[in-house]
This record gives structure tokens, C-alpha cells and sequence, in this order.
């Protein structure tokens, strides 16, 4: 899934990026290669920051295609902290990223919520899906589905929520 902003701004967004490290640099084109979407090196950034900011200890990801963001994520962790999995367990979690199939992104709203602590993010990629957020009247099911979601979020009154338009639109969302 591409950018929404303009080529230009996403062209001089990733010139000024410092060189990622091998590992993400063999994964990015990798991912290139079989056309595998993953959040980028800009969206990485923001999560590794995010945690980062918020002092993260635990963060749980669903959607983690080949695992890019989950190395951002994991490497912002502190030595001795984990990167775990969700499990039938009533753990709360500092951080919840959210980017599997877009018609399921309501129903991971009302699932993920209640397993974040308060203060917690509850960070989602492709958001604002390629500007068709913006369309008329919609027919494909993901686009419909990104925009009950985005309404749940901005509606919540366990939430303050806001859209990063950066690559496709992510929302981060902090549990009140």
C-alpha cells in the first residue's frame, strides 16, 4: 500500500532517512522484491519512538507480515522487557499495533481495548488506505470497514485519537 502524500514529499521524506542497519535494508527489499507491504522505515521510526516515548514494556502486533515492524517495535524495547503475544491470559499491554486485514478492523477494536492498560497506544496502520477514506460513496468492504473503525476510535470516549497522515495514515490512539 503506497503513501498518500504527494511522490515529491514521500521522495524527500526517505532522502533525509539515515540508512537503516542490514537486517531492515535485506527486508525492505525483500519485501520490494514479492511485494510484501510493510510499514516502511518512516512508519518504523514513529513506532520504535512511540515505544520508546511511552516506555514500553510490553507490546503486542498484530498483522506482522514478515516481521519489519516487529523489529522496530522489538528493538525499542528495554533489555529484559518482551515483545509477547496476546494469549487467553488478562494481560494488559503498554502498546497494541494493529495492521491485519482492514474488514477486521472493527471487531480488533473491540477486542484490543480491553487488553490495553490505561495510558496504553493503540497504534493502527493504513488508516487513511490510499486517500479512499475520502471517497463518496465507498463500495469496496476494507474501505468501509477502515471507516467504522476510525469512527470507533474518534467515538470512544476511553480514547483520544489522532490521524498521522505519514505514509497510509496512522492512527495512534492513547487509552484515557
Amino acid at each position: 500500500m503506497g503513501g498518500i502524500t504527494t511522490a515529491a514529499v514521500e521522495d524527500y521524506i526517505y532522502s533525509i532517512l539515515p540508512p537503516r542497519d542490514e537486517v531492515l535494508a535485506e527486508m525492505e527489499a525483500e519485501a520490494a522484491k514479492h511485494k510484501v507491504p510493510i510499514v516502511g522505515p518512516a512508519v518504523g521510526r514513529l513506532l520504535y519512538q512511540l515505544a520508546l516515548m511511552t516506555n514500553a514494556k510490553t507490546v503486542f502486533e498484530m498483522g506482522s507480515a514478515i516481521g519489519y515492524s516487529t523489529i522496530w517495535w522489538a528493538r525499542a524495547l528495554k533489555t529484559g522487557d518482551a515483545l509477547e503475544l496476546l494469549s487467553e491470559e488478562r494481560q494488559q499491554f503498554d502498546i497494541i499495533f494493529n495492521d491485519v486485514d482492514k474488514e477486521d478492523y472493527p471487531r480488533v477494536f473491540r477486542i484490543a481495548i480491553p487488553k490495553l492498560r490505561k495510558g496504553g497506544l493503540f497504534v493502527t496502520d493504513n488508516v487513511l488506505w490510499s486517500g479512499k477514506v475520502a471517497q463518496k460513496n465507498p463500495t469496496e468492504k476494507s474501505t468501509k470497514a477502515i471507516l467504522e473503525f476510525n469512527k470507533l476510535l474518534y467515538n470512544s470516549p476511553d480514547l483520544f485519537t489522532t490521524i498521522l497522515p505519514i505514509r497510509d495514515g496512522v492512527a495512534v490512539a492513547i487509552k484515557k
